[in-house]
């Protein structure tokens, strides 16, 4: 196997970690208790969220480094660290970047939450759905062998990546449509409240 090689699988595997890190996020966000819904269990997702969150920095980190090893690829360390003028795809490796840097501010300010406002925190977390619009916009249109091919949208590694954003997508969307359904039982429910006022205060007056 070659650093090229090692280099696509360390991504597609940060890819992997990345898609179940916002996975959790979103149901955390939606409130989902494993114990009364599937898998009917108890454990602390909110820890794994975490930590997949840290390990997947690490492995995306680990991505692009592993390319310096290799010696038909000619990176050189600038050229991972600003990969603007890169000898191989410049802007698709670009994307990368920049994801890796988005989500590196993502979990450095999970990390230190506690100094901030929740406001704040909440703010910097949902840069996470950025940076994974970098990351998937960098795995799916570049060329893993680092020869400039053409896209196959059928290769199984980039069917991969597609069933990582449709799963995020999908996801997403759920979570749009619970908060407006949220928002419509607490808008109810406030009605509610202020037409049942009245009818207890003319019954408290009518029993004086």
């Amino acid at each position: 196997m070659s650093a090229i090689d090692l280099s696509s699988d360390v991504g597609l595997v940060a890819c992997g970690l990345l898609t179940l890190n916002i996975l959790l996020g979103l149901l955390l966000s939606m409130r989902y208790n494993p114990w009364t819904h599937w898998p009917h269990r108890r454990f602390n997702y909110f820890r794994i969220h975490n930590w997949t969150g840290y390990v997947a920095l690490a492995v995306s980190a680990l991505h692009p480094i592993i390319v310096l090893f290799s010696s038909t690829a000619n990176f050189r360390v600038f050229d991972i660290v600003i990969p603007v003028q890169s000898p191989k795809q410049p802007v698709v490796n670009s994307l990368g970047a920049i994801g890796l840097y988005l989500l590196a501010l993502v979990v450095v300010t999970s990390y230190v939450r506690h100094r901030m406002t929740r406001h704040t925190w909440k703010l910097l977390h949902y840069v996470a759905y950025v940076s994974a619009a970098f990351f998937f916009g960098h795995s799916l249109f570049s060329d893993p062998t680092l020869k400039g091919n053409p896209v196959d949208w059928l290769d199984g590694e980039k069917v991969y990546i597609e069933l990582c954003v449709l799963a995020v997508a999908a996801v997403s969307a759920y979570r749009v449509r619970w908060m407006f359904a949220r928002g419509r039982r607490r808008a109810l429910g406030n009605v509610g409240a202020r037409s049942a006022a009245p009818v207890s205060a003319s019954r408290v007056a009518g029993g004086s």
